[in-house]
């Protein structure tokens, strides 16, 4: 699909959303204001929010000299619960954004803003996708369920983060790697190192990746007093996505080595490895790549950070395979 995005018209589509996506093509008409709001046009960060959780999963199973038989079912679980809630939290940032977004470029034709729909019915549908979100939640073990009930604070905060504190990315990226901690408490019952340096692993890649697309927004963010790290680094913006970048890859690994301290392989530990490695030289490229001041460029490299994800999952889940090879031969 086209990465260029989109001029708004009459039939209400959104500035970023790609191009000819199923929302806008087949999504019954008064259906489709809802499903904007929800991003479903947007699908990137539905991946962004489910990535981590199979990252933990993968590295849970891994760690268990036991075959797991349930990774496909909390695949199939996460995956609900990540667009649910991705779509209950985007409401609720428009909620709370709606007169930032009438003033800046990209998000003025969302839905709220652009009249498509009322702030009211916005907080009922908001409602809605955390009521069906706590359903998928409560399918899971205790410790999780508790678990996922936390991961409403940074959620709720996130929003008002911009306003406050040149860091909002950090926000969010505490609000959306909480599933690096889900997967594994999903399988384990529990938390352990190994999650938590994870979840810290996912924060500093979505420090990485949000700051590239809060580069699309600076000017307008300039003129209205919006604060983000595009704006905070500046023209030092690529010497700090150095820094995510390692410490992203840093932490991945030493997740990765913990995990397996129980249960050491040497061929588990090098597929895995690799699947990180090649996390990072995607990063690499996106950065060999990135032009800051390129609106259409930032969104483009934005969005291939899904693939970037999804490659951890290929060397974790090459390993898993090997490993029940092993375990059943």
């Amino acid at each position: 699909m086209s990465e260029q995005r989109q001029i708004p018209d009459q039939t209400g589509q959104v500035a970023d959303a790609i191009n000819k996506n199923w929302v806008d093509l087949y999504a019954p008409a008064f259906s489709r204001p809802y499903l904007r709001l929800s991003r479903a046009d947007r699908p990137a960060g539905t991946w962004l929010l489910l990535i981590p959780c199979i990252w933990s999963l993968c590295l849970a199973i891994l760690s268990n000299d036991t075959l797991q038989s349930t990774g496909i079912k909390y695949i199939i679980l996460m995956a609900i619960g990540a667009f649910l809630m991705r779509g209950a939290g985007c409401t609720w940032n428009d909620i709370t954004d709606q007169k930032i977004d009438a003033r800046v470029a990209r998000t003025k034709s969302r839905p709220i803003p652009s009249g498509q729909i009322t702030p009211k019915q916005a907080l009922k549908w908001m409602l809605i996708q955390a009521l069906a979100g706590a359903l998928v939640l409560f399918t899971f073990n205790k410790f999780t369920i508790v678990l996922g009930i936390f991961a409403l604070v940074p959620v709720a905060i996130y929003p008002f983060a911009k306003r406050f504190t040149w860091w909002p990315q950090l926000f969010l990226g505490v609000a959306f790697n909480w599933g690096a901690l889900i997967g594994w408490s999903a399988q384990i019952g529990s938390l352990s190192l190994s999650p938590i340096l994870l979840y810290l692993a996912g924060i500093s890649w979505t420090l990485f990746y949000d700051t590239i697309y809060a580069h699309q927004d600076k000017e307008d963010d300039a003129l209205i007093g919006v604060r983000s790290t595009a704006r905070l680094f500046h023209s030092n913006t690529k010497k700090w996505l150095w820094c995510f970048l390692i410490l992203s890859i840093s932490l991945m690994i030493g997740a990765f080595v913990v995990a397996l301290q129980n249960n050491v392989n040497v061929f588990y530990f090098m597929i895995g490895i690799s699947g990180i490695l090649a996390f990072g030289i995607h990063l690499i490229w996106q950065l060999k790549n990135l032009d800051i001041n390129s609106a259409d460029n930032c969104l483009m490299i934005f969005r291939s950070n899904r693939n970037a994800g999804l490659l951890p999952i290929l060397g974790f889940t090459c390993a898993i395979i090997l490993q029940s090879i092993i375990l059943t031969s």
